[in-house]
């Protein structure tokens, strides 16, 4: 037991890593200079509101303590308000082992709701950015949470596989997303200026650290799911665990670099940042179901697909800013129901799907599974996004946009160029 409180206090830092530094370095760098503090701020905020708001109710109201298990759609988020109901110290043991279950999944609902912030960058008021989020955990987040993981109606019903958060990180954030760039608007200028990433190397460090973190979030989700599974075989689901992981996102990258280099006609140091995170994504809810065989094809095929997909919001004409529904959505959604098709009962989750034998069963919860968040979180996410619109407001003032929502929201400038270029101005003339 020694060992398996350390290596998930280790996960749960990996985990908070991908928050911060990880996805605000990522999605910092590829922000215009002028947005990028208002980027990497969304993430820190939401590592804080919603930090908090998990210990306060999001443990309850996600209902993962198998006390009140409920097999309903919401768990009571007064049961354990802020953690002070006492039934669950059973024993020093038990109380931390809780202790670390709950630190863990609160770095999960924290990077879920700071990966909604990309399909929104540039143009919304941190204000409206923190109501939106505490109030989009709470009727969002910890429900689905609760479905899939928590005991839930969804998961009685329906068990589908989802070991690290196909359904409850990404495509719950994907829609979210998607809901948000509809609802917030496009950027002034959209597909009219030119809006390239400003600075690619932190995105490529950024892409580093979430891969980096993932194995907190993948390996990390299978250990904790059984503490005192000892032995031979605990080892091998971990180890297997960690491969899948590895090996998806490797096939993804390339998957994304060829499909670039098809359409055209270059491979970019983006692109395979971009195919990075779509492997991460796709073989999140699927690390415990398929062999290697199956993640690399998972991998490979999210690669390719979320290359093309975050084309489409320039067709449709959504302002998608960092490509939350292209990589997240999408990889979210090919993960999820690809485990319909390549689970086999050789890995941990023992399950067969249709390639393996297994039959229409394991597809068939999958896309259940996809439905219900899609429908749940896309509903909710549009009831809350129109309230905040005609009440508090989501945009800066247009002039503000155009000057930067890193002055306007926080009085600041990632890069004090004007001083370097005064002083500069300065020599030139004390030279003459």
């Amino acid at each position: 037991m020694d060992g398996y409180y350390a290596w998930m206090l280790v996960a749960t830092a990996f985990v908070l890593m991908m928050t911060t530094p990880a996805l605000a370095l990522f999605y910092g760098g590829m922000t215009r200079s002028k947005s990028v503090l208002n980027m990497m701020m969304m993430s820190y905020v939401s590592m804080a509101v919603v930090g908090l708001v998990f210990v306060l109710w999001g443990w309850s109201e996600a209902g993962f303590n198998n006390g009140f298990n409920n097999g309903k759609l919401i768990s009571n988020p007064f049961h354990m308000f802020g953690l002070l109901n006492n039934d669950w110290h059973a024993s020093a043991d038990s109380t931390g082992s809780t202790f670390i279950w709950i630190a863990f999944q609160m770095t999960f609902a924290v990077i879920t709701a700071a990966l909604i912030s990309g399909a929104i960058a540039d143009r919304v008021k941190l204000s409206a950015w923190i109501t939106f989020i505490v109030v989009w955990v709470t009727l969002c987040y910890f429900p689905v949470a609760h479905n899939v993981w928590g005991g839930g109606w969804l998961s009685q019903h329906w068990a589908a596989q989802d070991y690290a958060g196909g359904t409850v990180v990404h495509i719950n954030a994907g829609i979210a997303g998607l809901v948000l760039a509809l609802v917030v608007g496009r950027r002034v200028g959209f597909q009219r200026d030119p809006m390239k990433p400003h600075n690619l190397t932190l995105t490529m460090i950024g892409a580093g650290l979430l891969w980096m973190g993932w194995y907190g979030f993948n390996v990390g989700s299978i250990v904790i799911a059984d503490p005192k599974d000892g032995g031979a075989q605990f080892m091998s689901d971990t180890g297997l665990t960690f491969l899948n992981t590895t090996v998806a996102t490797m096939a993804a990258m390339l998957g994304w670099l060829a499909v670039e280099r098809l359409i055209h006609g270059k491979a970019t140091s983006l692109g395979a940042a971009s195919g990075i995170v779509a492997g991460l994504v796709a073989i999140t809810p699927a690390c415990g179901a398929v062999n290697q065989l199956g993640a690399i094809c998972i991998g490979a095929i999210a690669g390719g697909l979320c290359a093309v997909a975050v084309g489409l919001k320039f067709k449709f004409g959504f302002d998608d800013s960092l490509d939350v529904v292209g990589v997240h959505l999408v990889g979210g959604l090919v993960g999820t129901v690809l485990i319909g098709l390549f689970s086999t009962h050789t890995a941990p989750g023992g399950v067969d799907g249709l390639f393996y034998g297994g039959g229409w069963q394991s597809l068939k919860v999958q896309v259940l599974a996809v439905l219900f968040t899609l429908i749940w979180t896309g509903v909710l996410t549009t009831v809350i996004a129109l309230a905040i619109k005609h009440t508090i407001g989501w945009r800066i003032p247009p002039e503000a946009e155009v000057e930067g929502i890193d002055y306007d929201q926080h009085g600041e400038s990632a890069y004090d160029l004007h001083a370097a270029s005064a002083s500069s101005a300065y020599l030139v003339t004390e030279g003459a």
